[in-house]
Parts: structure tokens; C-alpha cells; sequence
């Protein structure tokens, strides 16, 4: 029955708590001196509130006491962290021996994937302690997966320091397994038992779901794929990837719900049975112990129905869990876990309210505005910490909540049950396959809307300016005055940006014949045919999430071949996304089949979806309406090296006929297989996939046989390997090809006529260009970056040397002015007539000028790039350049004539360059 007067909380113990937070906040990302200063002023905030009766007396004790409580404790901690041994030995880099208690389970770190390693779990990280101090494990995951908290194990591994915002002293990176590890608690190995029944009855349903369904229970993600995780982290949805109050919140409130026939207290009793239950099953952890506390506290508010007692609950909760550990207090999961907590007390109750007067039955009302009001609530921090606001996170959290509590209570139930019947647990996996599979397509739908998440800065800044704005809008539409207004302004910038985000840049372009896709660091090249939603891939990517993006934005639903180039995860990680949802025909791979591990992968997914796999052979075509594909390579017998040299060189060369010109495909072959390309047949081609992604290691031959008016480099932002190289961009530059990157320019369409158009990685606009389309300029040398910096600083020093003596002789009678003197009309007369130092510039009569001596700046500058006109060398002089026959000036006795510096600086365009370093021929830059 709902109540006729709304709740009124309590919010005296708030100020303590607050207090306490930003204490453990100072003291974390600042010094134990800031943590002692923050606490001490709280401390006299709340006596001068006592002396003066500021606020009700409860709520100024408690801040007197809990201010200097906190500056006492928390900065204790962070000073006894800075001093320990282990810390100093970090800063020095020591190895050591420890003995060493695991605190929490490892917790896998997921690569792409580059090269020959393959993506995945490589190294974990576990929280441990040791001779007093707090440690991070950084340890191989294949010999640490399997270990559990209350464990003590050996490790030996070089120390580091560790990362700001943490109480740890130190980072050991462990390279070898763990040594003499002890047996774990009891009841740990009893939790660890209920895990993996969980996941072992997940195996029956397919591989998204049955990844997603033991996250969305417990929050193990290590079995999710990473498509889903990027497709919920864009529709808001990745509260549910992580145990958190909502989840105890549900798992008690269905308990509760399901045995409150038989009074309050049995109810109430039944309740915290669950509680500790699902503590047991997820883990002692720090983040699951907060999410406990945090769900008994949402208990309290929404089970039991004493709502005045929920928001004195909730701030106690916040001093006693920061106060025990004060880490609590900059870790992003704790401000999340509070702010939703915060959520279902305040905010949930009221909506479940109106729902139910609207005649929602009680259950799925609670259901709803539980994962509703937590998504909300936690978007500003989620912006910070993802840098990103998702516009669809409202509907999809109203679409996918009322099947979150079902899948939630049945997956519980599956792993209590498992360890007595498989079978049975099984078959409640099965009935909780429907509801897991809505909220992978629902997350999948929410994704795939155009614009479904703009940026936002990110950190702290980004967090405050977003909760600031949300504060505003909530309080503007409080008040019937400004509720119009703010209507207003929404609906109107929602009318404005969506058409600038959705409608005004269309994408892809009308005509696009390539696309290369950003993938980050990875290959994925998209070739259209005439039929409108089929083209041919060459790559994946090393990212699933990536190129299925990529796909869907060009509408692409059926690909009838896939080449894999070569077999390196860069290369091949996105395969599963592409064969899923689209009807592939077949998919190409090279004659080398290593590494091996690439090639059991590609064959199992390949099967799994009923598709061939091929290996075409030099000189075989593929014909398709509009395209035509050419296999160039390789051009050597396959040699089994598992070395990503050898692996790169025999990757598939294609060149691919469009109705935008010859494409060159060289996947990422290096010196040997370039060279084996040269003189074979022609490799001349308008667009060129750099090689490589831009390496070093790439012959200047090579790229001058392509002569490529698009160069077209995949790579990721900040990636640790150098890509691209500037003197391949050199190179590239100089043979005059448009160089683009899809590092910089986002997703690149190479349309018919030479034009690119270039999708900003933000989405929020295009940008076509040309290529050069005369091609007698385009067979011309032009200059480089670096040759053109060069020309640059010695125009602009000769274009001020000439400014400078314009400006001396034009002031020189009013700043050096004397009398005349008998005899100087013969001087007077030869500069009238140019052949004095003045070269025919007069000044006035009675004015001496001072002449400055030759300017010689800029002049080794200008030998590297003197002009050839004709084929006539240039020679430098002390002002200007020179040329010996031809154009210019006439020679006499064979001495070069002179040129003026303003020739050279007007003339300051690119132009071709001439070999000024060997005197003859011609260089590439």
C-alpha cells in the first residue's frame, strides 16, 4: 500500500560522511599533509556549527568528531605507506623475495592483440600484503588465474612504484609461478565451487551469452567477449557488468518478496540469508563487501520500508567502509557503488511509487526503476571515466531492466544448485537464456544508433561539469515557470545536434568504392561492388567491436570473401564479429599458416559458421560485379618460421580494379617481400594501402613503383611501435601521394575522381579532399616535410633581410642626417646608377646610409633546396641563388649572375627538386 505522505529523511550524518570521503580523497592524490589540513578544517567547520547553532547538534558533532578522526586516520595510513622499505626499495627499482597473503582474486588485464601474440588474458593483477604494506601483483595469468584470497605464496619479481590514488607501496611484477602456495580458506574454495558451476552451466547456451550470464550474476567478466563490453560501455549498460548494491538489491528483494507471507521478520531473516550468500558466492572482496554494504543499506530503504532510516544508514556505511580502508575513497567502483546506493534510497522509491499507481504490479515496478535510477545517477561518473555520454543509456536501461532481475535471481539459483545437480542447473541456465540474449541485443541495438555517444572530457573535470549540468536541468524542471523554457531548449538541441551528428554528415558518401576502416591499431579495408549492401573485407582488425561497427555503418550484410592477409592478431582479431549476422562465402588466407595458434582459430570459427576456407595462389583473379581482385603475392615458397618478419613477408599482395582506380592491398610484407614484388609486373596503382601500417622497414623503390595519389595508412592513435614512420610519410609525400591516416582522420572513403572523404573520429562532421588528379604533376618529384621546413626558414630569413634594408634606407635621412661633404657626387652618381653597394636604390641627397654586410642566414639552408628550372643547376651566392644558362639573368665569363632574395621569396611554392646533395639526378626526400 503506498503511503499518502512522502518520506522525509534524515540527512544529519551526510556532513560527516562528506567529510570523511574528501579527507581520503586529499590524502590520496595529494599528501598525508593535505589528508591531515582537510580533516582539521571539517573539525572546525562543524564547532563553530555547534557554537553557533548552525545546524541541528547532532549533525555538528558528529562532523566535530569525524573531521579530526579522519585527518588522524587517513593521514596516518598514507604517511605509513610512503615510508615503508618496499616503497623506497620501488623507487629504486630493487628484486626481491616476499612471502605474500593474496586480499583479492586476480583479476585478468585483456590484450588486442599485435603481431604474433595473441589477444586475450596475458597477465592479471591481484592486491596482497606483505610485511605490513599493501602490494599490486602484476603475474603472468596462466600460472596465477587459479589462485584465491586468504592464500600465502612466495614470489620473487622487481619492485616499482605504484600509481597515484592507492595506499599500495609498491608494484611487484612477477615474471615465474607462484612458490609454496598454501591451501585457501575453506569457504573460499567452497565460493570458487559455486563460480565455476555457474560458468560450467553457461556453456550451454552460445558463447555471448553464456560470457555475459556469470558477469551479470557475479561480475566475472573474463569469459565476456570484448564486442559486448564495448556495445554495453555505448548504450549504458555497464553497471550491469559489475557486482554492485543493485545486484544484492534484487537478489534480497526477490527473496523478501518471495517469503513475506510469513511476516516481516522471517521475511527480514530469509533476506540476509541471501545477503550472505551472494557474498560468499562473488567473493570477500573490497568492491564486493562495499556492494554488500551498500545492498543491506538499499535493503533497509526498499525491502523493509523504513525509509527515514535509509539515507543515516547510507552515511554511516560511507565512514565506517572509508575509515577501515581508506583506498575506498578514490576508487571509481566506490563512488559508483555509493552514488547508486544513493539512487534506489532517494530516487527509486519515489518512481516505484508511480509506477504502481499507475497499476505496474509491485515486483516489476522494483525491477524497473532499480538498474533505471543507477544508471542515471551513475552517468557523470561514467562519463569521467569513460570520456563518453551515452545519449541512448535512458532507453536501453528501460528497455533491458525488466529482464535484469529475472536473469539475476536465475542465475543465483543456478549456482547454488549446481554443486548438487549439474543438470538441474543447467536447465535454470536454459530458462535464463531468453532474457540474457534480449539484454546482448538490446545493448547491440542501442550501439548501432548513429550518435548513440558523444564525448565528454574526461577525469574529475569531465564528472563535476556533467553532474553540474544534470543538478541544473533536474532543479530548472522542478519549477512550472522554467519547465517550459528548459523543454524548450532540449527539444531545441536535440532538433539542431542530432540532425548535425545523424543527417548532416552521411556516411558513408554516396559512390564510396574503398573505405578503410579505424580499427585502431589493425587492418580492415572495406571493397564495395555494385550491389548496394555487399563487399569484399581484406582484414579484421585486431578488435571485434571495431570492424562491426565499421561494417554496419556502410550497410554491409553480405561479404563473399574475406581475405586474412596474414594470420597476426592484428589481422584476424575481428573474424567472429564479421562472420556473424552477414552471409560470408568464403574466407582467404595466405600460404603460410603460422602461428599456428592463429590458424586453429581461423579454422574453428570458419566451421562454426559453415564457411570454406581458401588459399589462393599468384596470378588467380576473383571477379565480382564492379570489382575485380589479383593476387601479386607472394611470390616465395612458404618457409614454417613462426617469426612476425617471416610471417609479414609472406602475407597475400592483391591489387583490386574499382571504378576509383587500381588498389594495391600489401598487407604488412617488409624489406624481402617488397623486394620480391619489384620488376615482377606492373605495380603501379592510384590508391596504396601502406604496408605495414607504416613501418620503417619499407624500400623507397617499392613505394616509387606503386606511385600511389592515395596513401592510405591504418594505425592506432599512440601506438608503442612508432607507426608510421616519418620517413616512409616523407617518402610517400615526395613521390606526391595524399597521405592519410586513419589514426588522425578517422574512417577514409576513396570515392571515383580522386576524392576522400574523411569520417572525424568523433563523428560530428566530414571533410572531402582531392587527390592530385594532373598527372604530370603527379610524376614529378616534389619536396618533403623536412626539405619544405627547410625552404620555409630560408625564404623567411631572405624575405626579412630585404624588408630590413627597405626599412633602413627609407628612415636612413631622418636617423643619420649631416651636412654635406665636397666630393661625394661621384659616390652619389654610381649608386643612381646601380653599380654602387646601394644596386639602384638612391637615397636622398644629404642622407648617409649605412650599408649592412651581406646577410648569409639562411644560406646552408638553401643548398639542399635549390630550384631547377629547365635542368639548369643552380649555384647559392651571398645574395641569393644563382643559375649558370637558361632563364634569368645572363651570365658573364662563366661566373653564375645573381638573383634577388625576393625572387626566391616569391617564388615559393613546391616545385621539383634537384639532387643539390650529389650535384646531379634526382633524390626522393
Amino acid at each position: 500500500m503506498s503511503r499518502k505522505h512522502p518520506v522525509t529523511h534524515d540527512y544529519r550524518l551526510v556532513p560527516a560522511a562528506a567529510a570523511v570521503w574528501t579527507t581520503a580523497v586529499a590524502g590520496l592524490f595529494v599528501s598525508w599533509q593535505a589528508a591531515a589540513i582537510t580533516g582539521l578544517a571539517a573539525g572546525a567547520v562543524g564547532l563553530i556549527a555547534w557554537r553557533r547553532a548552525w545546524w541541528a547538534r547532532t549533525c555538528a558533532i558528529a562532523l566535530l568528531v569525524s573531521g579530526p578522526l579522519a585527518a588522524a586516520w587517513v593521514g596516518g595510513h598514507v604517511l605509513r605507506a610512503e615510508s615503508h622499505p618496499l616503497h623506497l626499495a620501488a623507487n629504486e627499482g630493487r628484486t626481491t623475495t616476499l612471502t605474500v597473503e593474496l586480499t583479492t582474486r586476480p583479476k585478468g588485464i585483456r590484450a588486442a592483440g599485435f603481431g604474433g601474440t595473441q589477444a586475450g588474458v596475458e597477465n592479471v593483477v591481484i592486491r596482497a600484503t606483505a610485511n605490513g604494506a599493501q602490494l599490486v601483483l602484476l603475474a603472468p595469468a596462466d600460472k596465477w588465474r587459479d589462485l584465491l584470497p586468504g592464500q600465502k605464496v612466495t614470489v620473487k619479481g622487481s619492485l616499482a612504484p605504484p600509481r597515484g590514488g592507492d595506499l599500495a607501496s609498491a608494484l611487484l611484477r612477477v615474471r615465474g609461478p607462484p612458490g609454496d602456495p598454501q591451501p585457501p580458506p575453506v569457504w573460499q574454495a567452497w565460493a570458487d565451487e559455486l563460480r565455476d558451476g555457474l560458468r560450467q552451466a553457461s556453456t550451454v547456451l552460445d558463447d555471448e551469452e553464456a560470457g555475459l550470464l556469470p558477469a551479470l550474476v557475479v561480475g566475472d567478466t573474463e569469459q565476456m567477449a570484448p564486442r559486448i563490453v564495448e556495445e554495453f560501455r555505448t548504450a549504458g549498460l555497464s553497471h550491469l557488468l559489475a557486482v554492485s548494491g543493485a545486484n544484492l538489491a534484487i537478489v534480497c528483494g526477490a527473496v523478501y518478496l518471495l517469503t513475506r507471507r510469513l511476516g516481516p521478520r522471517p521475511a527480514a531473516l530469509a533476506a540476509l540469508a541471501a545477503l550472505v550468500g551472494f557474498v560468499i558466492l562473488a567473493g570477500p572482496e573490497p568492491s564486493v563487501l562495499r556492494a554488500a554494504v551498500m545492498g543491506a543499506v538499499a535493503l533497509v530503504g526498499l525491502v523493509l520500508g523504513r525509509q527515514r532510516s535509509a539515507v543515516p544508514s547510507l552515511a554511516t556505511a560511507v565512514v565506517v567502509l572509508v575509515l577501515h580502508d581508506p583506498a575506498l575513497g578514490g576508487d571509481p567502483g566506490f563512488a559508483l557503488s555509493v552514488v547508486a546506493t544513493a539512487a534506489l534510497v532517494l530516487v527509486a522509491p519515489r518512481w516505484a511509487r508511480a509506477l504502481k499507481r499507475r497499476g505496474v504490479p509491485n515486483g516489476l515496478a522494483e525491477a524497473i526503476v532499480v538498474p533505471m535510477a543507477a544508471s542515471l545517477a551513475t552517468a557523470p561518473l561514467v562519463a569521467g571515466l569513460s570520456g563518453q555520454v551515452s545519449l541512448v543509456s535512458v532507453v536501453a536501461n528501460l528497455v533491458a531492466g525488466p529482464v535484469v532481475a529475472p536473469a539475476t535471481v536465475l542465475g543465483v539459483l543456478a549456482a547454488a544448485v549446481a554443486p548438487l545437480s549439474p543438470w538441474a542447473a543447467e536447465v535454470i541456465t536454459r530458462v535464463a537464456g531468453p532474457a540474457v540474449t534480449w539484454l546482448i541485443q538490446v545493448g547491440r541495438q542501442a550501439a548501432s544508433v548513429p550518435g548513440a555517444a558523444v564525448g565528454w572530457p574526461a577525469g574529475w573535470a569531465g564528472a563535476i561539469a556533467l553532474t553540474a549540468v544534470t543538478v541544473v536541468v533536474v532543479s530548472l524542471l522542478r519549477f512550472k515557470k522554467t519547465r517550459t523554457l528548459v523543454v524548450a531548449v532540449l527539444v531545441g538541441g536535440f532538433v539542431v545536434l542530432v540532425p548535425m551528428r545523424v543527417v548532416a554528415p552521411v556516411w558513408p558518401p554516396d559512390g564510396w568504392k574503398v573505405v578503410s576502416c579505424d580499427v585502431g591499431q589493425g587492418d580492415a579495408l572495406v571493397l564495395a561492388t555494385d550491389t548496394a549492401d555487399t563487399a569484399v573485407l581484406v582484414d579484421t582488425g585486431p578488435d571485434p567491436g571495431a570492424v562491426d561497427r565499421c561494417l554496419k555503418t556502410l550497410g554491409i550484410k553480405k561479404i563473399p570473401l574475406v581475405v586474412l592477409t596474414h594470420l597476426h592478431a592484428d589481422h584476424i582479431g575481428g573474424l567472429d564479429a564479421v562472420l556473424t549476422g552477414r552471409a560470408v562465402g568464403a574466407v582467404a588466407v595466405g600460404p603460410l599458416k603460422e602461428p599456428a595458434w592463429a590458424w586453429r582459430e581461423v579454422g574453428q570459427r570458419a566451421r562454426a559458421r559453415n564457411v570454406r576456407v581458401v588459399e589462393p595462389k599468384v596470378g588467380e583473379r576473383f571477379t565480382l560485379p564492379g570489382l575485380e581482385l589479383e593476387v601479386l603475392g607472394p611470390r616465395r615458397p612458404p618457409v614454417a618460421q613462426d617469426e612476425n618478419t617471416t610471417v609479414n613477408d609472406y602475407s597475400l599482395v592483391l591489387k583490386a580494379h574499382t571504378k576509383a582506380g587500381r588498389v594495391l592491398l600489401t598487407g604488412d610484407v617488409e624489406l624481402a617481400g617488397q623486394a620480391a614484388l619489384l620488376g615482377e609486373r606492373d605495380l603501379n596503382a592510384e590508391v596504396l594501402k601502406v604496408p605495414h601500417h607504416g613501418s620503417r622497414y619499407s624500400l623507397p623503390a617499392f613505394l616509387k613503383a606503386v606511385r600511389p595519389r592515395v596513401a592510405l595508412v591504418s594505425v592506432g592513435t599512440g601506438n608503442r611501435y612508432g607507426h608510421p614512420s616519418p620517413h616512409v610519410l616523407d617518402v610517400l609525400r615526395t613521390g606526391g601521394a595524399l597521405v592519410l591516416r586513419t589514426d588522425k582522420d578517422g574512417d577514409l572513403a576513396v570515392l571515383p575522381g580522386n576524392r576522400i572523404v574523411r569520417r572525424r573520429r568523433d563523428g560530428l562532421g566530414q571533410v572531402v579532399q582531392r587527390a592530385l588528379p594532373d598527372s604530370r604533376w603527379h610524376a614529378r618529384t616534389r619536396m618533403g616535410a623536412v626539405a619544405d621546413e627547410l625552404l620555409g626558414d630560408a625564404v623567411a630569413a631572405r624575405r626579412a633581410q630585404t624588408r630590413f634594408r627597405l626599412l633602413h634606407l627609407r628612415n636612413a635621412r631622418r636617423r643619420h642626417t649631416r651636412r654635406h661633404v665636397p666630393g661625394d657626387d661621384h659616390a652619389r652618381a654610381a649608386a643612381d646608377e646601380g653599380r654602387g653597394p646601394g644596386g639602384g636604390v638612391r637615397p636622398r641627397r644629404g642622407a648617409r646610409v649605412r650599408r649592412r654586410p651581406a646577410d648569409r642566414a639562411g644560406h646552408l639552408a638553401r643548398l639542399p633546396l635549390q630550384r631547377a628550372q629547365g635542368g639548369s643547376p643552380v649555384a647559392a651566392t651571398d645574395r641569393g641563388v644563382a643559375r649558370e644558362r637558361g632563364t634569368g639573368r645572363t651570365t658573364r665569363r662563366g661566373r653564375p649572375a645573381a638573383l634577388p632574395a625576393h625572387g626566391l621569396a616569391q617564388d615559393g611554392g613546391d616545385l621539383p627538386v634537384s639532387n643539390a646533395f650529389s650535384g646531379r639526378g634526382r633524390q626522393d626526400c
